[in-house]
């Protein structure tokens, strides 16, 4: 069954947003879950996370970056295409509930994921303190919706073109020599996310991760997005994604995220040497 777009923006030289209509996802997906696109026949699948929901236009909203063939072709459709394959939703939602104060952290693309926690955790009744970072102010996106649900948003730009020059890590570090946080929850790059947890160990804050593994399956069957949590083996597709950051074997994880890094590469040169402003080149 094809899944139609029905609204694509763009909001910066390598993020688009779209919106698809898929009424039974729309209907039942909550904050933490994504889905598995597939955009025809020969294409891979990918997981991205569902950024918003509306059921009663049966649509849901996916932000995302191209970094790769797939998010290239993707960034190349428009309004009124199809993609072949859609599922979800899918992993364990959110549900950490009202916990008290929280800091959210969040970098680069992972700013799209961080919004649906931040709608989550306003609901609940928590106070939020958002902490958003990017390498320009290009890459800092969805600034007015995040302030819609936090009591502040703090932002972190590695050049110093908008916010605090410096990297997420160095506001969190300020905000925690300040203020007692019950619950740290991070999304992003996974470099990033390893070292807000080197900071939030520190002190003891329980940090929730929201991790981003290559995957197949989707289902826990194929095992490639495998972790090891506290020594154990776990499926980011339906144990997680969220996991306890200060338990993830981040050595591991970070090893096992490179793997294809080569045939990822070869492909994308292959796709941008045969197309032209997403047209092909006979």
């Amino acid at each position: 069954m094809p899944y139609r777009i029905v609204e694509k923006t763009k909001l910066n030289s390598v993020m688009w947003k779209i919106v698809l209509a898929a009424p039974a996802i729309a209907g039942n997906a909550k904050a933490g879950q994504f889905v598995i696109i597939k955009i025809d026949e020969k294409g891979e699948r990918i997981p991205l996370t569902i950024n918003d929901a509306d059921p009663g236009k049966g649509a849901i909203t996916i932000i995302f970056q191209e970094i790769g063939t797939t998010t290239e072709r993707l960034g190349c459709l428009k309004a009124g295409d199809t993609v072949m394959d859609l599922l979800g939703p899918l992993g364990k939602a959110s549900d950490f509930g009202k916990v008290g104060n929280i800091v959210l952290v969040a970098g680069g693309v992972g700013i799209a994921e961080i919004l649906p926690i931040a709608k989550y955790s306003k609901e609940k009744g928590n106070r939020i303190v958002t902490i958003i970072g990017g390498r320009t102010k290009e890459l800092v996106i969805l600034e007015k919706e995040l302030k819609k649900y936090s009591d502040e948003v703090i932002i972190a730009t590695n050049d110093g073109s908008y916010g605090i020059k410096g990297l997420v890590i160095d506001p969190l570090r300020e905000r925690m020599s300040k203020e007692i946080f019950n619950l740290c929850y991070c999304v992003g790059p996974d470099i990033m996310m390893k070292a807000v947890c080197e900071v939030t160990k520190v002190c003891g804050l329980k940090t929730l991760v929201s991790l981003d593994a290559n995957m197949v399956d989707a289902t826990g069957m194929c095992g490639t997005c495998r972790v090891t949590i506290e020594g154990k083996t776990r499926f980011v597709c339906v144990d997680g994604p969220e996991f306890d950051g200060h338990l993830v074997d981040w050595g591991s994880f970070l090893k096992r995220q490179k793997r294809f890094a080569e045939e990822e590469k070869r492909s994308s040169e292959y796709f941008n040497s045969t197309h032209t402003n997403c047209v092909y080149k006979a």
